[in-house]
């Protein structure tokens, strides 16, 4: 009885590993005979397993069943899960921290000691920087993500960084996290051209629109193409900087979602972003900690000189 529940077990952990499995290659791992594995099949299923049978090659593919049956991971993969969670927990998505919470009392009820410990000293040792970022509602992220998945229009409200407001209809292509913020890359028919929306600017109408054809994507580097259009938006303000460090430093610093930057030798880089405070661009330029030189605007700079006569005073000089 204990060789035939490990070889289930064993079963269950090699349909997870996989989409399809061949029913010859199965018996082959298991050291039995196809029809033992049969056999153990019909045991999943009346265990409440959805294994499905595939077509061409006989074999097997474990599917999605009305109830969640207790899944199989490694110590790495159940160490990663919970600290996931417990980061989640302390996310900007709106409504998914306690449940996250409910998720991992759960896990951590039947985790070893072992990994528990691992856990625990992770979480002990390290501290969660909060930003001010607008959070995003989960089932938002969810119905953006399952639109992008089906090739589905979406139709949505949005509130510009100035507080204009216009109605939507555009083609969603892929969700991207800056950390702080949401971000949709999307291709916007009414204007002919690919936009980046904050997500949490958005308020989604239902139905869906139409389904479409895909696009190619605007560029291959999502990431760097949200970046660049974030920072190259229509601010206020727009600043371009010669920063005296490595831009592999500053970058890190910055943020994709606040600056590009630019390498123009192995001690320099070029900084350009925008924003609609003279204090908010002044903060992000002192805040690098190094020598930098102001291009434009104008206004940055005056402003700059400004600040240090205050700091000036304020230090007795």
């Amino acid at each position: 009885m204990l060789e035939t529940s490990a070889r289930l077990l064993r079963l269950l952990s090699l349909l997870q590993t996989r989409r399809d499995w061949p029913g010859s290659e199965l018996a082959e791992r298991l050291g039995v005979s196809g029809r033992t594995v049969r056999r153990d099949v019909e045991r999943l299923r009346e265990l409440g397993y959805q294994v499905d049978a595939t077509a061409g090659v006989p074999g097997y593919r474990l599917g999605a069943g009305g109830d969640l049956p207790p899944l199989l991971l490694d110590d790495e993969e159940a160490v990663a899960v919970a600290v996931g969670l417990r980061t989640a927990a302390q996310s900007s998505v709106a409504g998914i921290e306690e449940t996250s919470v409910r998720a991992l009392a759960k896990l951590e009820r039947v985790l070893p000691s072992r990994l528990r410990h691992r856990v625990n000293a992770l979480q002990s040792m390290t501290v969660p920087l909060t930003g001010g970022a607008a959070p995003v509602e989960a089932d938002t992220l969810s119905a953006i993500a399952a639109a992008c998945r089906d090739h589905e229009s979406l139709r949505f409200g949005y509130e510009s960084g100035d507080g204009t407001h216009s109605e939507r209809l555009v083609e969603p292509h892929r969700l991207v996290s800056s950390g702080r913020r949401w971000y949709l890359v999307a291709f916007d028919p009414g204007r002919a051209d690919w936009r980046v929306f904050r997500v949490d600017r958005l308020r989604l109408r239902t139905p869906n629109g139409p389904r479409f054809t895909p696009r190619r994507p605007p560029a291959e580097d999502l990431a760097a193409y949200t970046s660049h259009k974030i920072s190259s938006a229509p601010y206020r303000y727009r600043c371009r900087v010669t920063v005296r460090a490595p831009a592999e430093a500053v970058a890190a610093r910055m943020g994709p979602s606040v600056a590009v930057v630019e390498p123009l030798d192995a001690e320099r880089c070029l900084l350009t972003s925008g924003a609609n405070s003279l204090d908010e661009l002044a903060y992000w330029m002192v805040s690098l900690g190094t020598a930098f030189e102001v291009h434009e605007p104008p206004e940055l700079a005056a402003h700059l000189r400004v600040l240090a006569r205050r700091l000036t005073e304020a230090a007795g000089g």
